[in-house]
This record gives C-alpha cells, structure tokens and sequence, in this order.
C-alpha cells in the first residue's frame, strides 16, 4: 500500500500502481465520473497516470480551474486532424495549450488567413462526430518512429523530449493518432466554442537556426457564451494595442534593420518616457538616493564574480574583445555593488541607495518578442540600496510605500507574490530562509494579501513580485523588490561596524515601474494612446480661427510657457483642426479668433468635446499648471 495527500492536507491509503482516476473514485464514485485529469505534485498530468506514495493529489473535474487547460490541449489535437483531413501532406510538430487558448505549429503546408474558415469547418464536424479521445500507453519507441517515418520533427521529440524508457504515449480520436502525454478530455464533443485565430511564423523549437514553421493560433471553452465574451475582450484589446497605437501617435518603432527587440523612442514617446523618468527620479530624491551610471557593458570576470554568468549566461549577450570576453549587461547590479566596493563605509553611512535608469539586454527567443512588451533592450528604472541588518524592514517598507504610490497615481490594481527560492540558485539555506522570512514579515505587517510563487525568485534572492492589472484585466509584471545576501558575500562588500569590524551589508534591489517598456506599454493599453495631461506627448494645441488669428495664436503659447503647446497654422477650417486635434489625443484645444484677442481670452475644448468660451489665459495657465502637478488622470478643466 503506499500514501497520498490531498489538497485538504488529508492522507488516503491506495495500492500500488494506483492511477489519479483510482484516486478520485476512492473518494468518491461522483468524484471519479466526474474526472478529467490530475496534478500529482502540481504538474497537470492524465488521470491515467500512476500515482506514488507521498504524492500530493489535486483532481481536476469540468469544474477546475484547469480544465480549460485540458480543454484547449484537446482543441489543438482536433485541429491537427481537422488539418490532416484537408491537408495529408501537412507535417504536424507540437500543440500545446496556452494562457489564451492553443497553437500548432505545422510543416510543409501553405496556410493564409483565409484558410481558417475550411479548417474550422472540418474541426466542426469532428466536434459534433464526438470522438471518443482515448489514451494509448505503452506504445513501443520502435513502432512510434516507424509509426513517423515521413516526420522529422515528432521523430526528434521522441528521440529527445521523450526519450525514457523504450515505450511512449499516444492520443487517438477516430482516424487521427499523435504522440502526446495529455491530459486531454474525453470526447471532442466537451469542446463548447472554438475560433482559429490567425497565423504567424516560429522556428522550430524556438531556435532561429532552424526553420520556420507555420503556427496557428486558436482558442477554445467549454460553453460557446465564453468564446462570445473571449472574442469581444479581444477586439477590445486589438483596439488598444499599443503597436498600432504606437505607430499612429509616433511613439516608437521596432524597425526590421535595426534590430528584432530593440525599440526606438520617438520624440512622443521620448517625451512619455521622460515624465515617467523625473517622477520616479523625484521620489528618489525625496528618499535620499543617489545616481549613479554604469556602461552597457563589462568583463565577464564581473558576471562570473556576481553569479550570473554561471546562471544566466543562456540569456546574455556575449562578445569577444581582442583576447578578451564581454557581456551587455543583463542587470545593473554588479556595477552598482562595485561602485560602493570602491570607498569605505561607517555603520554610520548606511543606507547607502543608488539609483540609475539602467539599460539592460537580454536575449530572448525571437519567437517571445512582442512590441514593447518582451524585448532584447529595455531600461529599468532600478536601484540598489546597501544596508545593515537592522535597517531591512524599514527599508523595504518605504519602497513597498512608493511602489503604493506609483499604483494609486496610475489607479492601477495589484497582486502581490512572494517569489520563493529557485531550483537554479546560490547561497546557503539559512541565508535564503532569512531573507523570505524578512519578506514574508513586511508583507504580513501591511496586511497585504499575497501569493506564493514557489520557485520562482532570483538566482541570488527571493522577491516581492507586484503584478499590476491593466484595462483589459490583464496581468503584467511590474514593481520587484528583492532581499539579496548573497552577492554582498560574492563581491565581498563591507562596512565597519560599531565595534570596529568589518560586517557584512545586505543588498535591496528595487524598481517601482519595473521596466519603462513594458510599463509604457500597459499605459498606451490603458489609456488607449490618450494620456493623461502631465504625460501628454503634446498637452495644448491652440486653433486659430483663421490666419489672421495666428499672431495672437502665438502670443498665447509664450504665456503658456513650461508646457507642451503647439499652434495649429495650417490653412485648415476650424472644424478640420478641431478634428485633427481629437485624432492626435490632444487634452486641450484653444480656440483663438477676433472675440478671443479683443477680450484677451481663449475658447477651452477638451477632448472629451466639452467647450467653455472667454476663459482668461492666466485662469487657464493656472488650472494647467495644478492639473500637471496632481497628475490627474483626465483633463478636468470644464467640470
């Protein structure tokens, strides 16, 4: 007899060779009808799956939050045969399930847009067929290679991803047979809704040494009211995309020759950027930072001494310099740690905190690169704080204070998560212990409610991740606060204590956007390119009524001096440049005519088409000037 756990923390006595299904029907017969597929330790695996003593066990059932997951896995297979029905020659690589749906990527076969209704058709009438979906184990790896003998890519995967063992796992459903290790439903006829979605490149495995394959991009539920509302959530999100957003304001480009990942900031969105930068570079000088620059690159001795070319060499950029090898830096920490290795310190002096808006570079699989939001060159707006191990708690509490800050500015929502030691790290057991129970107290002292992610914080330390939720629900990884004693001991830093010696600091690493182009990216999202007044690329744009009203069009943009204001003077009816302007996002027009110069005033327009006439431009100016200062998040001139 061996024993399981589970989720109530509950132990169950099975026999051996016990599968997850066995388990659901010990608990009870409903349970066991009701079975789709299982955790066992918390990998999503295939009810028929063999469970081992010790093994913590989740039942997944229609009711489960990943039943989704299985759903979609099994969507995917019913494209592929779909596909293989109109398209024998079609070469079929991987499948999996996705956070919005499933993909496949395919060889061999020319697909266009427009070839997803046929497909769709035929993964209708599989749907309605109602194919049982059957598990086939212990296939032997002999019969499965000559099963693909005309496949290259599944012959790989069996070579490598499923080497172990001489037998393997397939999937059938009527006439279609794949290798594959579930979990899948039981029937195509559980798939509710489905809509293929479009179509991209990717290179297989994600290598761009290899070749481009063709990846579809689908979606499927259970219940068709849920594709209803997955697709409208999706045209609103196609609506706000901040790549094609980018692009009609002139924000920023990714252009082909200069390079996948690696983004050029316009004069717009140089001028976004930069409000974003002085706030936070406000609020580090009100906390007693210094700034600092490092280069964007260095020696690899510096990132063999830090760590991270032992742990994070895969995703560096590295070169050879005559004899010697160089890294763009993937992190600003090692520069600022060797910037305070250069002079001594006091017990006294601590705190030492250095910020600096650093670029960084990592090197990411080209297939994961998307507009500003996962790229190869990006800067965060980061620091280091150097501190005795009394001043931790405190420390940690004013950044998580101006991380509130920046949230409430913004009327973002976040989830909070305490990232838990990696499989992949350094440092001893007691020092990682240390530093998440110091995490897990200030967290617990804000009363803020918190996840777990296990595993999940860096190499050197674990983290407060703060993920923040933007207009479409969505969440995105934003401000981080990481407790590090480890790389003060790499580095061998230290200060001078109250009894003379030499004691070890403890290094915060901290940043409040996380980095500017993903967080640039969720404010073009939210905001839908229409910016707040204070981050508006351009906050008034003046409309002369004619062209004689262009003197007095100009006289009005001196006194409005400090902000961002431009005059309309092309030759254009009031009503055109009226237009023009909302197009543009423009908070505030004025409207400037012969009533306006005679009185000395101006007509206020917002972009909400709000009007008020004869408005003195010192009231205006002045009402400008607090709605930048406050950061209000609408143009709020004509309540």
């Amino acid at each position: 007899m061996i024993e399981v756990e589970l989720p109530d923390g509950s132990k169950l006595e099975m026999e051996e060779n016990s599968t997850v299904e066995d388990v659901a029907y010990k608990i009870g017969e409903g349970l066991g009808n009701d079975t789709k597929a299982g955790k066992i330790n918390g990998e999503l695996v295939a009810k028929e799956e063999t469970v081992s003593d010790g093994d913590k066990i989740h039942i997944v059932t229609p009711s489960s939050e990943e039943y989704l997951e299985v759903l979609r896995h099994s969507a995917a297979h019913v494209f592929a045969q779909a596909l293989k029905r109109i398209h024998p020659e079609a070469k079929l690589t991987i499948g999996p399930s996705t956070d919005e749906g499933f993909y496949y990527d395919v060889a061999d076969v020319e697909l266009e847009q427009e070839d997803l209704r046929e497909i769709e058709e035929e993964m209708e009438k599989i749907i309605e067929e109602d194919l049982e979906i059957k598990r086939v184990d212990g296939m032997l790896r002999s019969k499965a290679q000559a099963f693909f003998s005309d496949n290259k890519y599944k012959r790989e995967i069996l070579e490598e991803e499923a080497a172990g063992g001489n037998r393997v796992t397939f999937y059938e459903q009527g006439e279609f047979k794949d290798l594959c290790k579930g979990p899948h439903v039981d029937s195509t006829g559980e798939i509710g809704g489905f809509k293929l979605l479009n179509i991209a490149g990717a290179y297989w495995r994600g290598d761009e040494e290899n070749e481009m394959l063709t990846r579809v991009y689908g979606t499927a539920f259970a219940d068709e009211s849920d594709l209803d509302e997955f697709l409208e959530l999706r045209e609103e999100a196609q609506k706000r995309d901040h790549r094609k957003i980018g692009k009609e304001m002139n924000l920023f480009s990714i252009p082909e020759v200069t390079g996948p990942g690696l983004p050029l900031y316009h004069p717009n969105g140089q001028t976004v950027i930069s409000e974003l930068r002085g706030f936070v570079d406000n609020m580090n000088k009100d906390q007693g930072y210094d700034f600092v620059e490092t280069p964007h690159l260095f020696r690899t001795e510096l990132w063999k001494e830090s760590g991270h070319y032992e742990n994070y060499r895969d995703d560096m950029f590295l070169l050879e310099v005559g004899d010697e090898e160089y890294g763009l830096k993937p992190m600003n920490c090692p520069g600022h740690a060797t910037i305070f290795k250069q002079q001594s310190w006091s017990y006294k002096d601590l705190p030492v905190r250095y910020a600096e808006n650093g670029k960084v570079y990592r090197k990411e699989q080209r297939g994961e690169l998307s507009g500003l939001s996962r790229v190869w060159s990006f800067t965060i707006d980061d620091a280091h704080l150097f501190v005795r191990p009394d001043q931790i708690k405190q420390e940690i509490l004013q950044i998580m204070e101006n991380i509130e800050k920046v949230l409430k500015t913004f009327n973002m929502e976040a989830e909070y998560f305490l990232a838990t030691r990696p499989e992949k790290s350094v440092g001893s057991d007691e020092i990682w212990n240390k530093s998440e129970d110091a995490l897990r107290e200030v967290l617990e002292e804000l009363d803020l409610e918190y996840g777990v992610e296990e595993g999940d914080g860096a190499f050197y330390g674990p983290k407060i991740d703060v993920a923040f939720e933007d207009a479409l629900g969505r969440e995105w990884d934003g401000p981080t606060v990481q407790l590090d004693f480890n790389m003060p001991e790499r580095f061998d830093l230290t200060y001078t204590g109250e009894n003379n010696e030499d004691q070890r600091p403890v290094m915060i690493h901290r940043a409040l956007y996380g980095s500017y182009e993903r967080f640039m990216m969720v404010l073009i999202e939210q905001f839908e390119g229409s910016f707040p007044t204070w981050l508006a690329p351009e906050q008034v744009r003046i409309l002369p009524v004619s062209d004689d009203s262009l003197e007095y069009a100009r006289e009005v943009k001196e006194k409005l001096d400090g902000f961002r204001v431009e005059v309309e003077d092309r030759s254009w009816t009031v009503g055109k440049k009226i237009q023009n302007a909302h197009d543009d996002k423009v908070p505030y027009m004025l409207i400037v005519g012969d009533d306006e110069e005679e009185n000395r005033t101006v007509s206020v327009r917002d972009r909400f088409e709000n009007e008020e006439s004869d408005v003195p431009i010192e009231e205006f100016g002045t009402h400008l000037a607090e709605e930048v200062a406050d950061k209000r998040l609408e143009p709020d001139f004509i309540e």
